[in-house]
């Protein structure tokens, strides 16, 4: 008989303890809907610069403004999805406006007939975009190693690899601008697919993938768990310093993309191309509700935030304001969007 009762208040604990964890579940898939609604914040300001612009300027809405509003965008947009990554676990990349220009510059100089444009014409032009993805696969190799392997900090490692790259790209190519770039240079920034510049596609595409990898895959996953705790990451069994690699890696090879994009539109490469560039990325990225402490935030985010940033630039060229205060704006906004961001409690960028 006293078997019997030790066996049964034995047992007895058991649903207890299991009830925490099956309501876990359930508070989690309570808060699916307002991360969803989170990614979507930035939707009503994109609807209303638009009404705005149709005021300021009937043909704000027009198919070509509008083409020409995503195709100027998406070079800085391929900025932004790779900072976005870097960003979710918790590092940050300084040198992606300077990869941006050093890559297809390196190309450029290799390729372009020497004297009239500024190249040493060792390498025939179908090399240029091979040469231009591999510079920029270098550049992210090297920063993985600095701070990875050797556990430099990261924000130091890529302003210093800003600067060397930069000084790197005005060495070779003297201060001037490479042009006459071969037909593989121009096709990406100048094609149409569909009717449509194919950089458009390049961009909506890669961001889609993106997306999805993010939200769907344990890859994805593995990002967010590494911005939110390294440590927690590496006791789940999550290999942290291969998944930073190819983050850091890809994120470069993405900068070089976007530089072939912005090349191929301008047909030259100049000495300061992409310099700049990474504010307007930054302001992207925080206002898209990119935590600046990792693990959190999304690619539709980000998209809609550096879609937003365009749409007003447009707005107010479109008004006629002088393009000088462009950059005190984007500047601004990034102060409003933290405001609103403590604001409203989601502490999203602390």
């Amino acid at each position: 008989m006293s078997e019997t009762v030790l066996a049964d208040t034995s047992d007895a604990p058991a649903p207890d303890a299991t009830a925490p964890t099956a309501k876990r579940p359930a508070l989690l898939g309570g808060r699916i809907p307002l991360a969803r609604l989170r990614d979507l914040a930035l939707v009503p300001a994109i609807v209303v610069i638009a009404v705005v612009g149709q005021i300021v300027n009937p043909i704000f809405l027009q198919a070509d403004n509008l083409i020409n509003v995503l195709q100027t965008m998406s070079e800085i947009a391929l900025l932004v999805l790779a900072q976005t990554m870097v960003l979710i676990v918790k590092k940050m990349d300084l040198s992606l406006e300077s990869t941006m220009g050093l890559a297809p510059g390196v190309a450029a100089w290799l390729v372009v007939p020497a004297g009239t444009g500024h190249g040493l014409g060792l390498l025939p032009g179908a090399w240029a975009v091979p040469v231009t993805l591999l510079v920029g696969v270098l550049v992210g190799v090297l920063n993985a190693l600095l701070i990875i392997r050797f556990g430099l900090n990261g924000f130091i490692v890529t302003l210093g690899m800003l600067i060397v790259l930069r000084g790197i790209l005005t060495g070779i190519s003297g201060g001037q601008t490479f042009f006459q770039l071969p037909q593989s240079m121009l096709y990406p920034g100048t094609a149409e697919w569909a009717g449509v510049p194919a950089s458009i596609w390049i961009c909506l595409i890669l961001f889609a993938v993106a997306v999805v990898v993010l939200g769907w895959t344990s890859f994805g996953r593995s990002l967010y768990a590494i911005g939110g705790n390294v440590d927690a990451a590496k006791a789940a069994g999550i290999r942290t310093d291969r998944v930073l690699w190819i983050v850091i890696v890809t994120g470069s090879l993405l900068a070089a993309l976007a530089g072939l994009l912005l090349s191929g539109r301008l047909a030259s490469v100049a000495s300061a191309q992409g310099n700049g560039y990474i504010f307007t990325v930054f302001a992207a990225a925080v206002i898209g509700g990119i935590s600046l402490n990792g693990g959190k935030g999304t690619m539709f985010g980000a998209f809609t935030g550096i879609l937003l940033l365009f749409m007003i630039q447009n707005v107010l060229t479109l008004a006629g304001v002088p393009a000088q205060w462009i950059g005190a704006l984007n500047g601004l906004i990034i102060l409003v969007a933290l405001t609103i961001s403590r604001i409203t409690g989601g502490k999203v960028q602390e």
